[in-house]
């Protein structure tokens, strides 16, 4: 890499005149591993913090499911691409949780709202961006549904549009955010909202995928769960 190189910067352990290449292998290792290490290490303590609040917000979501509601995801770029996962896990689930909840996971109706790219476009010019998806929230939910944002800042536009149109209307809202939960974390929108405690938008987006598969979980063990009976027991 030449001293003249505009991309230099990116790439300071990077020399033009080195010519073995097992120190830049152990620095891109070491890198490696200590994002790992990071990222791991926030997952388990996000998770810790956030147990009591997956188990409340997994039971609710059952609820909705049980009572026939549908799930809406939405999200912007990465996060877009992160409740398209989510959806998917809802709609179309694993034999078995990998945290040993039920098996025979039930498929629970679940949309991704960014997925569908001649509505998103459509009225993102005919309308406004910031509409995007609280106008799919009009044309599409009840009052028994389920409305869940996946953002990084927490304070998207279009997404808390979103989430008060659907508090309007009586959806269970869910946020996931990052840094201190911006406006999500304050808003009365928003019934639970999990937050991510990291200024890293990598290492927000990692625990937030983490977050949504255990809450998936709380769901499905939520809705396996027998009912209660007029004795006090269950059936």
């Amino acid at each position: 890499m030449g001293a003249s190189d505009p991309t230099g910067f990116l790439y300071p352990f990077i020399e033009a005149e080195e010519r073995d290449a097992r120190p830049l292998l152990t620095a891109l290792a070491g890198s490696a591993q200590a994002k790992a290490a990071e990222s791991a290490a926030l997952q388990q303590a996000t998770l810790a913090a956030s147990a009591g609040l997956l188990a409340a917000c997994g039971a609710a979501m059952a609820g909705r499911f049980a009572a026939g509601g549908r799930m809406y995801a939405f999200g912007n770029g990465g996060s877009a691409t992160d409740c398209a996962t989510f959806a998917a896990l809802f709609a179309s689930p694993p034999a078995r949780s990998a945290d040993g909840g039920p098996p025979g996971c039930r498929a629970l109706p679940a949309l991704n709202l960014a997925a569908d790219q001649a509505v998103v476009t459509a009225v993102g010019n005919d309308v406004g961006f910031d509409l995007i998806f609280s106008r799919q929230i009009i044309g599409h939910a009840a009052q028994r549904d389920i409305a869940v944002a996946f953002s990084t800042s927490g304070s998207s536009r279009d997404l808390m549009a979103a989430l008060g149109e659907a508090r309007r209307r009586g959806l269970l809202t869910v946020g996931f955010a990052g840094y201190d939960g911006g406006e999500m974390a304050h808003s009365d929108a928003v019934d639970y909202c999990f937050v991510v405690r990291s200024q890293s938008v990598h290492r927000i987006q990692e625990s937030q995928a983490i977050l949504g598969y255990h809450l998936w979980a709380s769901t499905q063990r939520a809705i396996a769960k027998p009912a209660p009976t007029p004795n006090g027991g269950t059936e």
